[in-house]
């Protein structure tokens, strides 16, 4: 393949990026890239600990498609042994270790959403378990030789647990170490990640010079804030967007962010070309909502298309502004021609437990053929024409009696 001059690359390289350590270097590597007609091996590392992708996760895999439009491999790299550890970074106590299955599991959905992104056809995907598993502990001793517990305290959450007295195992020393490892296995030139990992970038430069590798150059990228407008982005904390949301749930959650993250999103999940964003600015000064609507569609157009961007546009419009129903909404039909409000919403899957449902019912969330419904003891007949439960914002289930002949 014939590479962009080396300036063109960094121009799109340097775009979104916090941190590059160092420019010279990598400088350096597109210049040997470019002259040997060698593509530069460019890293991310995937953490399995949970299945789903959210928007947050798209900002880096972003990058490394960049990385592959200018003609260099991408590697992903599936922690699927380094997950049985558990990644400290940015944790105030020691993070959940997976199984071996539950990690590989994982990791295969994880390249399934990532290639959303990602060119599939020229990614390469490895799981660190073919390498790091068959490390002996003589290795692994020899592997810890190379790292001090004072560099490893520099870490700033370790050190915030230290000084805290919260316990930190030995083996989350190990984590970045393992991870390491990984670019001294690979041999690779660069690596991709948040600002939250670039501690762990860091000692895989390191280690790869202690093993008589070229050093990589490290990337750092921002972490994404979620829908709350004030934590990073994480499913835990219910502020994420998934890569497998449905198109009305994407577009939904992407309304709900506050006007002040409108352009970032935008820049980092859509176009970060200057014109492009100067049009954005522009329209969030006079229309915020207008300026957010744009972003939802293009969101859900990246993951769906443009046409499902308009159906949930469309979808948002009958039931938020317009008070409607869904066009199109499931039956439920019942063996029984009445049937008691909790254990309906339990049964719908609209509340985890009859607690939970009387909980809502309390906060006035649950309405019936649009009357609301106060009494957590009440009971729905089903025995007329279907009527419509409508639980909380944004779901809505169609309930009858079945039918007899």
């Amino acid at each position: 393949m014939r590479f962009p001059t080396v300036q063109e690359q960094l121009d799109t390289i340097v775009g979104n990026v916090v941190e590059i350590i160092s420019v010279d270097e990598l400088e350096k590597k597109l210049q040997h890239s470019l002259q040997s007609g060698k593509p530069l091996k460019v890293k991310l590392g995937a953490d399995p600990s949970r299945p789903d992708l959210h928007l947050g996760h798209s900002v880096v895999l972003r990058k490394l498609r960049e990385f592959q439009d200018l003609g260099h491999e991408a590697i992903l790299i599936i922690g699927d042994f380094t997950a049985m550890i558990g990644d400290p970074s940015g944790k105030s106590k020691t993070r959940p270790q997976l199984s071996a299955e539950e990690a590989r599991e994982n990791g295969k959905s994880y390249f399934e959403q990532a290639s959303k992104i990602l060119d599939a056809g020229k990614t390469t995907i490895c799981y660190n378990a073919d390498w790091l598993g068959k490390m002996g502990f003589s290795d692994v001793i020899r592997l810890s030789s190379h790292y001090t517990v004072a560099r490893m305290l520099e870490r700033d959450d370790f050190e915030r647990r230290y000084r805290s007295n919260e316990p930190i195992s030995i083996h989350e020393f190990l984590y970045p170490l393992a991870q390491g490892m990984d670019s001294v296995h690979l041999k690779n030139d660069v690596e991709l990640g948040g600002t939250d990992q670039k501690f762990n970038l860091l000692v895989g430069r390191d280690l790869q010079r202690e093993y008589g590798i070229a050093p990589q150059v490290c990337i750092t990228m921002e972490l994404l804030v979620g829908t709350d407008g004030k934590e990073k982005m994480s499913k835990s904390l219910g502020n994420a967007i998934c890569f497998n949301d449905t198109p009305n749930d994407m577009y939904g959650k992407a309304l709900s962010i506050p006007d002040s993250l409108i352009e970032t999103w935008h820049r980092l999940l859509v176009s970060e070309n200057a014109a492009t964003l100067a049009g954005v600015r522009e329209v969030v000064g006079n229309d915020p909502r207008a300026a957010k609507r744009d972003l939802a569609r293009a969101i859900v157009a990246q993951y769906y298309s443009d046409e499902a961007a308009r159906v949930a546009e469309e979808h948002f419009d009958r039931i938020f502004v317009q008070k409607k129903a869904p066009e199109n909404i499931e039956l439920f039909e019942f063996d029984m021609e009445s049937m008691p409000i909790v254990d309906m919403l339990v049964t719908l899957c609209a509340a985890p437990s009859k607690s939970e449902a009387r909980r809502m019912i309390q906060q006035n969330a649950v309405t019936v053929d649009e009357e609301k419904i106060t009494n957590v003891n009440a009971a729905i007949e089903l025995v007329e024409e279907p009527k419509i439960v409508k639980a909380g914002k944004r779901k809505f289930y169609k309930v009858a009696a079945k039918k007899t002949f």
